[in-house]
């Protein structure tokens, strides 16, 4: 199964400066686990938002080091920008993706709250729904005054002491929100106006504290000289961005203004794009069909969430399936120095012959790419089988069908890669010369994907309740591994 994810998404204040986020992107992206997804800066709102997924531990390692290089590169005593701010580090949400609850994100919150106040001396406020108290839910209440006037109430207003770190704000680094929540769409609309106060007044129209829609926070601002509303959308199913956009150019139009261009920032679920086409459209069944829905279905996991999967606690897919990807890299690796040695008039010699295979090794790595998934499918009819009742008259015939299956998939496997040894071989002996450690390499690996197969050929043989039935297989298997035997290993 694939692993537990959490999303974060670090606000700093920096929207200009291209070496400062550099070392921010090299701080998460530097964790193991962890994928930066997206980076947007904004020099007029001088602030950048980064967002990226990770198992729970590596995404409070990743904030953590983000936090501590913004502290050492960011002086809010120096900083200006159109956004309201109160730290190096202004927010930190964890916000839960799969399998991972939302009390679960509070408690990463809790854990990296603690370690930034501990270790940077950076006062730290949870909020969300990390909040220790009612009024530290929403990020303005917690931001009023903003760096400078949490620095004249910290430590001297006990309403404003942070729940962790120390009861002063940091000189050039501020204070720092930690929390969790929902997903949260930033999302901006630029009015074909100057005039600010149109977006303030815009923005009092349609927020929720002034009660207009629900889960929807908004401010007004100007950003290159045009007026902006800029929104935090806390629910797209409660409210959507289509209903916000609708809601801006109805203030708007009344106003005598039209709404020029949106922008999100950071990421949205694909939802919320749908969703709109969808209104527009009046198509409630839009996203049963859309194209490359279908074919991200169909196309099975990338290698990274297979590898996932593979290193989750769920037995299938297993070793199997990983002995029969080492074949699909051999014959991948096969078909490259093949591809390098065909038309290159040095080996003109043996074009033919590597042509020849060229063809088989693709054929070999399409077939073993099926094993993959079919070894999988093959282990996962075993379990099912012993899951049927003891009492059943059939039982012991269902489990030796279902093991025999699981025989002859790996042993399908086993083939296939040892027919790629020699392959891998004979193109290490022909082709390219600044290409044959490649040759070597998918040697070594076909072998691996043989000696791997036969230990599940093995496996499963054992198993069967009477020896007898896998007796042919079993001869099969033995003269495979005679003919390629593996390598002594060191006493």
């Amino acid at each position: 199964m694939p692993s537990p994810l959490v999303e974060c998404v670090p606000n700093f204040s920096e929207g200009r400066d291209p070496q400062v986020l550099d070392a921010l992107r090299a701080a998460i992206a530097g964790v193991p686990g962890v994928k930066l997804l997206d980076v947007q800066a904004d020099a007029s709102h001088h602030r950048s938002v980064f967002t990226f997924v990770a198992p729970p531990a590596a995404a409070v390692e990743a904030a953590y080091r983000a936090v501590r290089v913004a502290r050492e590169r960011i002086d809010l005593t120096k900083h200006q920008g159109e956004h309201p701010r109160m730290g190096a580090t202004d927010v930190v949400p964890f916000i839960p993706v799969r399998d991972v609850t939302m009390d679960d994100c509070v408690a990463l919150a809790k854990r990296l709250a603690e370690r930034v106040g501990r270790e940077l001396e950076i006062p730290v406020f949870l909020y969300a729904n990390a909040a220790t108290r009612p009024e530290r839910e929403r990020l303005p209440d917690i931001r009023k005054g903003q760096f400078e006037g949490l620095r004249e109430r910290i430590g001297a207003d006990p309403a404003a002491d942070p729940d962790f770190g120390p009861r002063k704000i940091h000189p050039t680094a501020g204070c720092t929100a930690i929390g969790a929540r929902p997903f949260l769409v930033a999302y901006n609309i630029y009015l074909d106006t100057g005039d600010v106060q149109i977006a303030k007044d815009v923005a009092k129209g349609i927020r929720t504290s002034s009660g207009g829609l629900p889960g929807l926070q908004a401010s007004g601002f100007e950003v290159v000289g045009k007026a902006q509303v800029s929104m935090n959308l806390l629910d797209i199913d409660l409210t959507s961005p289509a209903t916000v956009f609708s809601a801006v150019a109805a203030e708007a139009k009344s106003r005598g203004v039209d709404v020029l261009k949106s922008e999100v920032v950071g990421l949205i679920p694909e939802r919320g794009i749908f969703g709109a086409g969808a209104a527009y459209l009046k198509l409630p069944d839009a996203a049963d069909h859309l194209l490359e829905a279908k074919i991200r279905a169909v196309e099975g996991p990338t290698l990274d969430q297979w590898i996932e999967e593979l290193a989750g606690s769920n037995p299938v897919p297993g070793g199997g399936s990983a002995a029969a990807l080492a074949g699909v890299l051999a014959g991948a690796l096969v078909a490259m120095v093949a591809r390098l040695t065909v038309g290159r008039k040095a080996y003109a010699a043996v074009e033919g012959r590597a042509k020849e295979i060229l063809g088989e090794a693709e054929t070999l790595r399409a077939e073993l790419r099926q094993l993959v998934d079919e070894d999988a499918a093959a282990y996962a009819k075993v379990s099912e089988a012993y899951k049927v009742p003891k009492d059943a008259r059939d039982r012991t015939q269902r489990i030796d069908a279902a093991l025999l299956q699981a025989v002859r998939t790996p042993l399908d496997a086993a083939r296939r890669a040892a027919r790629l040894i020699v392959l891998a071989g004979e193109m290490e002996e022909i082709g390219n010369k600044n290409a044959r450690s490649d040759a070597a390499v998918g040697q070594l690996l076909a072998k691996t994907a043989m000696l791997g197969a036969l230990e599940n050929v093995k496996v499963n043989l054992a198993a069967l309740s009477d020896r007898r039935l896998g007796a042919q297989l079993a001869l099969e298997a033995e003269e495979l591994g005679r003919s390629f035997p593996p390598a002594p290993r060191p006493s």
